[in-house]
């Protein structure tokens, strides 16, 4: 990927954000206040489906700064190589994950009975982590989008009431898809992952890493 192409992360989540630092990615953060209600009922279409609109929000508020930018250069009458720089472009993401259970999307908890009653569901059971990404790539002259998902699959532990209430009592769950975090305490309940672990966490960085390297 060109390392002079600005990177926008299209989330406030701290986990996405330590992801991208561990790949060795500069960028910045700029969140999204669209509307994420839906009536999108299938986990990988409702991730991908909301990784798009975040992304796509974000997109056009920067294209607008980007095109009155690009546009002070000029009238400036700045050198060619810094208006060159200025057109190298920009590239969005945007992310959204869900735990889905016997295909039902677990959210996150909106209290915490809901949460009590989703980590009681997920106890001794197979569940699947979805995270969609977006990206919106605009290169000085034109954008193209790419829209993807990763699946991976997570076994718990038995879980007992015991367990729960203690977990809950940490407050861990209650920012969290599916009411848990697997890179903290809710790790301790994870029995058998197949697919990527950062999926889980929040994006699938290798998938991300190929994807844009394939669009430059």
């Amino acid at each position: 990927m060109k390392k002079d192409i600005k990177i926008i992360l299209a989330s406030g989540s701290p986990r996405r954000r330590e992801l991208l630092s561990q790949a060795g990615y500069e960028y910045t953060v700029v969140t999204s206040d669209v509307d994420e209600e839906t009536d999108t009922l299938i986990p990988k279409d409702y991730v991908m489906e909301l990784a798009g609109r975040k992304a796509k929000d974000v997109y056009d508020k920067e294209k607008v700064k980007w095109l009155e930018f690009e546009k002070s250069m000029v009238l400036q009458a700045s050198s060619a190589d810094e208006i060159k720089s200025a057109a190298e472009g920009f590239v969005v993401i945007g992310a959204d994950t869900v735990v889905a259970l016997n295909n039902r999307i677990l959210g996150k908890p909106y209290d915490y009975d809901d949460a009590y009653n989703t980590l009681n569901s997920l106890s001794g059971q197979t569940h699947h982590v979805y995270t969609g990404v977006s990206i919106i790539y605009y290169d000085g002259e034109k954008s193209q989008t790419k829209t993807f998902y990763e699946c991976t699959e997570v076994t718990f532990y038995p879980m007992t009431h015991e367990e729960i209430v203690w977990y809950l009592s940490t407050k861990e769950p209650f920012d969290k898809a599916g009411s848990y975090g697997i890179q903290g305490m809710g790790g301790i309940f994870v029995k058998e992952i197949k697919g990527d672990y950062n999926n889980v966490v929040g994006l699938p960085l290798a998938r991300l890493y190929h994807e844009l390297e394939n669009i430059f």
